[in-house]
């Protein structure tokens, strides 16, 4: 009798052990579930939230921040239809302000390359009204052999634009830059601008011209 009862609460123990183990597994994947589910409509709250201040222009984000932001709600993969929507809207949004921002570098690069072009004629002019200003003879002498070292030759030809029209150019009798430099030293003035120049392969100027001012 006393062997029949042992036998008997082995049994229900078993049993208990494998329905509490049974029900152990659907709780931990309802859990799991549960889980996945939070992590879903979470995710889904902060795709809208944020691709909603990106639309609105709530944000202080960068661009690439912006556009990151995006990629990573894109990744997610929610399948989300107001998800979706956001995504269409706001790729179009920071599609126009990619180019935009490229254009704006374009013509930042541009002005730049306008900027170095610009530079070497306001350098000569600058050399030109520090001849004609010099207080002597001997400075003047000074300032213009610095400035012929500027150039291929101290021949290269300067040319001095008196009227333009339809396109064309008219010049006055055609004189070389040392000739030039010396006539700035006599003067004590200088009238005329860089208009163009010339260089060599060596960054050397080859030719001059010049418009008044």
């Amino acid at each position: 009798m006393k062997h029949k009862i042992t036998t008997v609460i082995l049994v229900l123990l078993a049993a208990f052990i494998t329905l509490g183990g049974t029900t152990s597994c659907k709780s931990k994947k309802r859990l799991a579930k549960e889980a996945a589910e939070a992590e879903y409509k979470s995710k889904v709250a902060d795709a809208v939230k944020d691709l909603t201040a990106i639309l609105d222009d709530e944000t202080a984000w960068t661009l690439e921040e912006k556009e990151h932001r995006v990629q990573t709600v894109k990744d997610w993969n929610l399948q989300n239809a107001e998800v979706d929507d956001l995504l269409f809207q706001v790729e179009k949004k920071l599609a126009r302000e990619r180019a935009q921002a490229e254009k704006q570098e374009q013509e930042r690069i541009e002005a730049e390359q306008r900027a170095q072009a610009e530079q070497p004629k306001i350098n000569l002019e600058n050399s030109f009204d520090r001849i004609a200003r010099a207080a002597s003879v001997t400075q003047a002498n000074n300032l213009i052999n610095e400035t012929l070292g500027l150039f291929a030759t101290n021949n290269v030809p300067v040319l001095i634009i008196i009227s333009q029209a339809a396109g064309f150019n008219d010049y006055d009798r055609p004189t070389t830059i040392e000739n030039y430099l010396n006539y700035l030293k006599d003067q004590k003035v200088s009238r005329n601008k860089v208009f163009n120049l010339k260089f060599n392969d060596n960054g050397k100027i080859t030719e001059v011209e010049l418009i008044k001012k």
